[in-house]
């Protein structure tokens, strides 16, 4: 029943009335609760907390930032029961030197520091550029000699209509092309993650490193770069596609040519970054002349959605076949892009590369390609936000783009992971992200039919372990791990670590999407029932922000 919470006291959990969520601070409760609960079957509810490390945890001179003051940072978040944290390997660091000259000191000396500090990790294969998205504070460029290529040959980069190239990732069209020094861009990856496994066994074996989250484009995320702040994107602006490369200009007209129709060209009329939908012929609602739904617009949408879902298909066979064996799993970020999402053309979604319309499900295919590699983990962004909390003229939806994602996943038999998208310090993002890990709320049974595997914390600052925001993300924790104690054996909550098998075979695109039929999501509860408080918790962590000020 929505009724009642679950809360903690030093030995034990109980059911209460919901009426006291407004009320808790810290794990204190107010009066004495009724009910008492099976701390084992809570257990099974458990989510765990991962926290991204800075982006300039590592320097781009390959050298951990600050050591000690780092360390201090850890240690704080240990003592706030998170179970491990996220970072970033980046490409242009550590093959920063040449071709296959690979330094993994730095990083070796950061995950020793995690390990002292007794939290576990989440690496993300980085093989895209740091700077020019949202949230960028460091400038991390993809390697020299990478970019010397494409002074070379420009078309190895993501190109808009215009011309203009984006060089924080190699374009798909070069997944193939042994353009890099005899190696494709594929290859690259590979040696990249061989080379990983190589220096960082030990780390490996011991079980310190859990997941691997492989970067499949910009910001790490399986995407087109559509809506680049470096070229002038801004909030809420429909972006661009992105493949007027010659490499994928010439995919295209082949495969326009193999169905009959080789007088197709790559589109013209989808507008420019910062335009409505409306403002276009692709993408417009007005009548029904939409480019996006004319035969061709349905195939270029077809195809440039494919080559993505390819693409990813296509790195994470190499990244299973590299940590074969090893007891971790392998897992890729899906981007939250929730703005015009209930614009009938979803136009934001469609220039990512995510052809998600009414009628068309464009993230179950995602899901379902996803599941082959021994049940890849699909992580999706975004969990923090609430539709009343976006620009009406954005026709955002937030809450059920989150909804859809996270029940593709679930519906497909792949694990689903969520992460927030902005920094959030406030306890409404974090009750609901809490909605979101366990979307139908705690079961006093045991194992909640949809759960996620895991939830990461955007992103480890002084001012998250600073005062009131320390202690309600202290709280925010206790409850995703549904108010139990840390855990350190995954086992135990019903998340057992396995050695990485083989891929199953590959999955004909025909059948990927096979899943694009629209099924309804799985329900979600209007709130969490594991609240960390309310509009009264945060008018007292205000009162003591205050007392602290004036102390000093």
């Amino acid at each position: 029943s929505h009724r009642y919470i679950y809360m903690h006291s030093s030995t034990k959990v109980f059911l209460a009335p919901r009426e006291l969520s407004s009320c808790i601070v810290g794990d204190c409760f107010a009066q004495p609760p009724p009910m008492d609960v099976d701390e084992e079957k809570m257990l099974a509810n458990y989510v765990p907390v991962f926290v991204m490390l800075p982006l300039e945890a590592i320097t781009a001179e390959n050298k951990v930032g600050d050591a000690e003051g780092l360390r201090a940072q850890l240690r704080r978040l240990r003592e706030a029961g998170v179970d491990g944290i996220m970072a970033d390997v980046w490409w242009g660091i550590v093959e920063g030197a040449g071709p296959g000259r690979y330094e993994w000191r730095a990083y070796r000396e950061l995950f020793r520091l995690a390990q002292e500090e007794g939290l576990k990790l989440q690496v993300i294969m980085s093989f895209h550029a740091c700077g020019g998205n949202v949230g960028d504070a460091v400038n991390i460029p993809i390697p020299a000699w990478v970019r010397d290529v494409g002074e070379a040959d420009p078309d190895v980069y993501y190109t808009s209509p215009g011309g203009a190239r984006n060089q924080e990732y190699l374009t798909i069209g070069v997944d193939d092309r042994p353009l890099f020094h005899g190696r494709t861009a594929i290859q690259l990856y590979a040696d990249f993650m061989e080379s990983f496994r190589e220096n960082m066994a030990d780390l490996l074996e011991c079980g310190l490193i859990v997941d691997i989250e492989v970067g499949l484009g910009p910001a790490g995320e399986l995407r087109y770069p559509s809506y680049p702040e470096s070229q002038g994107w801004a909030f809420p602006g429909i972006g661009q596609f992105q493949c007027y490369d010659k490499y994928l200009e010439e995919d295209f007209r082949a495969a326009a040519t193999d169905a009959g129709h080789p007088e197709w060209e790559l589109p013209d009329d989808a507008g420019e970054y910062n335009d409505a939908p409306d403002d276009t012929r692709f993408f417009t609602a007005d009548g029904a002349g939409a480019t996006y739904l004319t035969e061709k617009g349905r195939f270029f949408l077809t195809w440039y959605s494919s080559k993505l879902i390819d693409h990813g298909d296509r790195i994470l066979d190499e990244a299973n076949r590299v940590f074969l064996g090893c007891t971790v799993k392998l897992a890729a970020k899906v981007s939250g892009i929730h703005w015009w999402y209930r614009h009938p053309s979803h136009a934001a979604e469609l220039t990512a590369g995510y052809y998600n319309v009414d009628g068309r499900d464009g993230y179950r295919p995602i899901a379902r390609m996803l599941a082959r590699h021994d049940g890849a983990v699909l992580n999706f962004t975004c969990a923090e936000m609430r539709n009343s909390e976006q620009a009406e003229e954005a026709m955002s939806a937030p809450e059920e783009l989150v909804q859809q994602v996270l029940s593709a996943g679930w519906r497909e038999g792949t694990e689903v992971a969520c992460e927030n998208a902005l920094p959030r310090y406030d306890r409404r993002a974090y009750n609901q992200m809490l909605k979101n890990a366990r979307p139908n709320g705690v079961d006093l049974g045991g194992v909640p039919a949809r759960r996620v595997a895991a939830v990461t914390y955007l992103r480890l600052t002084d001012e998250l372990l600073a005062g009131s925001k320390y202690r309600a993300f202290k709280t925010f924790v206790r409850k995703m791990h549904a108010d139990q104690d840390y855990c350190a054996d995954p086992a135990q909550y019903h998340r057992p670590l396995k050695p990485l098998e083989r891929s199953r075979p590959a999955v004909p695109m025909d059948r990927l999407l096979d899943a694009t039929t629209p099924e309804a999501p799985y329900p979600f509860d209007p709130e969490t029932d594991m609240s960390v408080g309310g509009d009264l918790a945060g008018l007292i962590d205000r009162v003591f922000d205050k007392i602290e000020w004036i102390l000093g």
